[in-house]
């Protein structure tokens, strides 16, 4: 995707330096390039991770790497070590791309699917690698949000792209590391470093009656800090029944004392959206409303032995409407859901003359109140706002984990063996087992191979188990779904480019899917057996300057190009919706321009071509037809005015009006031109 730093998938963080003379990092910025510095807290297991990224043309002649500490696994490690397939999105890339929500950032990351059913973030799937959109692990601020009644509702954040400092995206499965959610990556979205004291505020309009403010502030003392947001939007929609309503508040305070700190963070999001064919084609005047309440308590305590605590608690509430306006006469009424997630985990890090050593473990209760999905609950309980509707449904199961991971070196070889010991409560109390291995080698300071072997698992969401509609039906005896995979990588640093190649072969048994043949009337929940995936990626990033040194036009160039291949057989007349369903190839060729000192353009061209089929719908038409994914090419850009306190900018997005379908029935927009300003006050 396109940088504004070299996004490698090698992640470096500058935690400590040995010599004195490094004790003026803060100012290195004028001395060297520093391209990018990113800090991963991915605690889910209450382990902290901790990653970053530099761009080495001048780091690699100032600096020793094996003066560098980072944490790329569960326990801090020499930058050597690092040998996982790791992409950061930066605050500063953020800032170029012509985006206005996470699922259109998400979209020009290497490997990761995302497609949308709402416009500008209002409902998006996505996925790694691949796999399908329950397959994916989102934190934020290293705290797992991952909602288990369905993956549509996992990105719901209580925060905006202006609350964002990184996005950090882990591909291939993660269970011996973030838990067993991780089956074919994680996304761990964080906040605001929280630096420097300052306020901002965001507005912008545009077309189809598009609008969204926020007020974000930042508070710093020297023991405590806090980041605060709030904001609202709202838009009639691009077609019939595409209209939405957001808002969200959010708040993320740290405290420092003498033996660590604690950082606290609560959030809200309300969404109102109307579903055209979000879930059934058959009727498209669908709507649904939404609201997410987070909050998480986590703490870094001790010098030498790292003690990480950490609690979380996640509550979403979902009206799905089938029919928003007139309803036939066997249409039962609305589907309410309430789900909780309830969470705590500890995490240990010993070093010690072998290595380091980490130990913890988690427990993580989840649970749905619904009057569609769950056994039938022993007493009813009352839809809060809703007069005379009740629950009458409840599910719950609870996640047990331990972990043991140590990592050692030997010369230039650097390794990682880990073990995760799981029980979930729904399984008659089988304790499963994850193993997983890393593994790195530097050739010199500019040339770095890698490999790993994982195993993973993913529980059925509730709506897989329970769901009951006119065209779906859940099937409750699913078993989990299992995988191993194996993967290996180059990354190599040059003057002016970075380069990164990774192949990855996956074997899934268990897979969940929801399918039918051409005859069915309902789409059935059910685990398809085995499936063997292999993927490529390749990334290229060329720093301009670097070639044409009195040029100044053409700031940067990034090209991202990934394959996945999957070679289940397909019974003829299957549809399926999911599992079969995927992005095969994915292109991205990024431009960004200095038109003058204070204007700046970035280009972004997505090519992507989808394995799978839909049954498409047309006017009066009740049948459908099956059809093929065709192909297709997006063109965005985005033109930016900075100066010192505030920015402006036009967007353009999907700029040739280009009609295509990436999931089902949903149409999505066609041109849509949007103009913002952000202002910036910095006080002491």
């Amino acid at each position: 995707m396109k940088r504004e730093v070299f996004l490698s998938k090698d992640i470096l963080l500058f935690k400590k330096w040995r010599s004195k003379g490094y004790a003026v990092f803060n100012t290195l910025g004028k001395e060297i390039k520093i391209l990018a510095l990113a800090t991963v807290y991915f605690s889910v297991l209450g382990f902290e991770q901790t990653l970053a990224q530099v761009k080495t043309d001048s780091i690699n002649r100032i600096i020793n790497l094996h003066e560098v500490q980072v944490t790329a696994r569960r326990a801090p490690s020499l930058y050597s070590e690092v040998g996982r397939v790791i992409t950061v999105i930066p605050r500063q890339e953020i800032l170029k791309l012509p985006v206005q929500s996470i699922s259109e950032l998400l979209r020009y990351a290497a490997n990761v699917d995302v497609r949308m059913r709402g416009p500008k973030g209002v409902q998006a799937d996505v996925s790694i690698r691949g796999g399908s959109f329950n397959q994916v692990m989102i934190l934020l601020n290293g705290i797992n949000v991952t909602d288990p009644q369905t993956g549509h509702f996992n990105l719901n954040l209580p925060v905006d792209l202006e609350s964002i400092e990184r996005i950090e995206i882990l591909e291939g499965p993660g269970a011996r590391v973030y838990g067993p959610s991780a089956f074919s990556g994680a996304i761990n979205i964080i906040t605001s470093d929280m630096r420097e004291k300052k306020i901002s505020a965001k507005a912008m309009a545009g077309q189809h009656c598009l609008y969204d403010v926020s007020l974000n502030s930042t508070l710093v003392s020297s023991k405590v800090k806090n980041y605060s947001s709030a904001g609202f939007g709202s838009s009639n929609g691009y077609i019939e029944n595409t209209d939405f309503k957001t808002f969200h508040v959010f708040s993320n305070g740290r405290w420092h004392f003498p033996a660590g700190t604690m950082d606290i963070q609560v959030g809200y999001l309300n969404k109102s959206f109307g579903a055209n064919a979000f879930y059934t084609p058959r009727f498209p005047d669908q709507f649904e409303h939404t609201e997410t309440t987070l909050t998480s308590v986590k703490s870094v305590l001790g010098k030498r032995i790292k003690i990480t605590p950490a609690f979380y608690w996640r509550r979403n509430t979902d009206r799905f409407e089938l029919f928003r306006y007139e309803s036939p006469g066997w249409y039962a009424g609305h589907n309410f859901h309430l789900t909780d997630v309830f969470g705590g985990s500890l995490n240990v890090v010993v070093p010690w003359s072998l290595g380091k050593t980490s130990l913890g473990g988690e427990v993580r209760r989840e649970s749905i109140w619904s009057n569609n999905i769950g056994n039938d609950a022993d007493n009813t309980k009352p839809v809060a706002g809703e007069p005379g509707e009740e629950y009458d449904k409840f599910y719950s199961r609870t996640n047990n984990s331990v972990f043991i991971e140590h990592v050692f070196s030997v010369r230039r070889f650097f390794v990682s063996v880990g073990l995760l010991l799981n029980n979930n409560s729904s399984l008659d109390k089988k304790l499963q087992l994850f193993p997983g291995m890393d593994m790195s080698y530097w050739f010199d300071k500019k040339i770095k191979v890698y490999a790993s072997i994982n195993k993973s698992l993913r529980m059925p969401t509730f709506t897989e188990m329970f769901y009951s509609g006119p065209v779906n039906e859940g099937n409750q005896y699913l078993k989990p779904e299992e995988a191993v995979t194996y993967e290996a990588g180059c990354t190599s640093f040059f003057d002016f480019m970075q380069n990164d190649l990774s192949v990855f072969y996956r074997h899934s048994w268990n897979l969940i899917d929801w399918g039918r043949m051409e005859d069915d009337e309902k789409y059935v929940s059910l685990n398809i057996s085995e499936m063997n995936s292999f993927g490529l990626e390749f990334s290229t990033t060329v720093d301009m300057h670097k070639i044409f040194e009195r040029q100044s036009f053409f700031q940067k160039v990034n090209l991202v190009y990934n394959y996945v291949k999957q070679d289940k057989e397909v019974i003829p007349g299957y549809e399926s919706v999911y599992v079969l369903d995927y992005l095969r190839h994915k292109l991205y060729l990024g431009v960004g321009n200095r038109i003058i000192s204070k204007l700046t353009s970035d280009f972004s061209l997505l090519f992507e071509d989808r394995n799978g089929t839909y049954v498409k719908y047309e006017e009066n038409d009740t049948d459908g037809v099956l059809t093929e994914y065709e192909p297709f090419v997006t063109v965005d850009i985005r033109f930016k005015w900075s100066s010192g306190w505030y920015v402006a900018y036009l967007d353009i997005d999907n700029m040739f009006n280009k009609k295509y379908y990436d999931i089902g029935n949903v149409q999505q927009p066609g041109i849509w031109v949007t103009a913002g300003i952000k202002v910036y006050i910095r006080y002491k």
